[in-house]
């Protein structure tokens, strides 16, 4: 009887999350972050109580061996920009205050979105985690020159977490110049914490990542789909057991949205169980104990709400619903690509390698799926124009024949050709 209440409630709960916020899914509550908000026709600020009830907070977790406690969610900022302050003020209402965004996000909208946010809102800086990342750069000097960058769009003085690589490729990157330029921009403190994400060849990064000294963080794809793959969790493990804080994205484990049986029967099989696909997703990656923290993009407040209502559920995944997730994932596989893109490179002619087949993959993934039309466009046109020329004049058979999830590559990069070039 007890199980079947605590089934009832759960529904409610994330239903009531979902549809009408997570203020209504636990009780009234007051916020006051944003100065805007409080300012009366004067521009004077209204007073604060000590009486305001604090709504619950997401809980928190150790990020490695650092003394950083960050939340289980972390805030995906990729759609923050100047014009849209809303999700920035409630993440903080549920305690998501690690903020993720990039030099590249938005063409740097997303960090000039996070700059206002916090010139409004000065006090808010020392409680906040906030992250970003050298997208793109390929010598120390041009992390040093992102990094100025990205202090200036974001008006602080330091960062907490810094990905100096941002998408690793290949453990090469993990150079002894990268190692000096970290180590001296913490002694300037310039930043606290220094970390590498990456989409691809994931277990082979993580893996060097474990045997070095001076990463204190590592962002990886890691979800439902990722979860059966053994040289990656031992990854992980390596990575956990060296005290290196690991951040999960891609949690969703998104392929490219072609919707089937195997789809509806997993979305109903979930909504029967109390939850929604999406957020059986979070829960699944958050039930591992290595994840310090899931990155996830939440482009409005009642996404933000069902994750952050998925977060704090303290009711875990059965056998059962694991089961399902997995026999889902098996079943979609080959609209899902991995990002092993050691084993597309060693079946493809020089020339297309230096365009990564994983990540035109990712870029389709961005258009089918995210709706994010324009950035994949614009992704895909910083592939040099000769590589670019030349994806439909590859045979793939080759890749196809060695691709784990059994991928049809030749039909997906024409597609990626026809809707991004």
């Amino acid at each position: 009887m007890k199980e079947k209440q605590d089934n009832i409630d759960r529904r409610n709960f994330l239903k009531a999350a979902a549809t009408t916020g997570l203020a209504h899914a636990f009780a009234k509550v007051t916020t006051g972050y944003a100065a805007e908000d409080k300012a009366g026709p004067d521009n004077s600020k209204t007073k604060e109580t000590d009486q305001e009830p604090k709504p619950p907070q997401v809980p928190t977790r150790k990020l490695g061996k650092t003394n950083v406690e960050i939340p289980c969610l972390t805030f995906g900022t990729f759609q923050v920009d100047v014009a849209n302050q809303i999700l920035l003020r409630k993440t903080l209402q549920w305690g998501v205050n690690s903020w993720d965004t990039a030099h590249n996000y938005g063409y740097g909208n997303s960090e000039l979105g996070i700059g206002k946010f916090l010139a409004k809102n000065p006090k808010v800086r020392k409680n906040l985690l906030l992250i970003t990342k050298a997208s793109d750069a390929q010598t120390a000097d041009d992390v040093e020159s992102r990094l100025m960058t990205s202090l200036k769009r974001m008006n602080t003085d330091y960062i907490d977490l810094y990905y100096g690589i941002h998408k690793c490729p290949d453990p090469s990157r993990l150079t002894n110049e990268l190692k000096r330029w970290a180590e001296n921009a913490k002694k300037r403190k310039l930043i606290k914490l220094f970390g590498v994400t990456t989409h691809q060849n994931m277990a082979r990064i993580l893996a060097a990542v474990a045997k070095l000294d001076w990463i204190d963080v590592v962002m990886t794809s890691y979800n439902f789909r990722l979860m059966q793959d053994t040289k990656l969790n031992a990854a992980i493990d390596a990575c956990h057991k060296a005290g290196v804080g690991i951040v999960a994205m891609k949690t969703q484990g998104t392929g490219q949205n072609i919707r089937t049986d195997a789809d509806k029967k997993l979305v109903g099989y979930f909504l029967k169980r109390g939850f929604t696909e999406a957020q059986a997703k979070i829960k699944a990656v958050l039930q591992d104990k290595r994840i310090a923290s899931a990155c996830v993009g939440m482009k409005n407040v009642k996404v933000l709400n069902e994750n952050v209502a998925a977060a704090m559920d303290k009711i875990k995944l059965t056998q059962a619903d694991m089961q399902a997730l997995n026999e889902y994932a098996q079943a979609t596989c080959t609209s899902y690509c991995v990002g092993c893109s050691h084993i597309c490179d060693s079946a493809l002619p020089d020339p297309l390698r230096p365009a990564g087949i994983c990540d035109t993959m990712r870029y389709l993934m961005y258009y089918n799926s995210y709706g994010q039309k324009a950035q994949a466009r614009h992704l895909f046109a910083q592939i040099p124009a000769t590589v670019r020329n030349g994806l439909l004049k590859t045979d793939y058979s080759l890749a196809e024949s060695r691709c784990p999830q059994h991928l049809p590559i030749a039909r997906l990069v024409a597609e990626a050709v026809s809707k991004l070039a």
